[in-house]
């Protein structure tokens, strides 16, 4: 449960991020919102990777 939170705090701060790049042209934000992004996918990657290994380890 900890890497849904860690996953929920980072959607948060993507959100943020892309509202100051899209909202105001903060270049920066658009720079942080790219890396939040980025964070986002690797994270999820390793929960489905997880979930699929719980799920698996249930049907032996």
């Amino acid at each position: 449960m900890e890497k849904l939170a860690e996953l929920k705090a980072l959607v948060e701060t993507a959100e943020k991020e892309g509202q100051a790049f899209y909202e105001k042209n903060n270049n920066a934000a658009g720079t942080r919102f790219r890396n939040a992004l980025q964070q986002i996918k690797a994270l999820a990657t390793d929960l489905r990777k997880d979930v699929t290994d719980k799920k698996n380890a249930s049907k032996k």
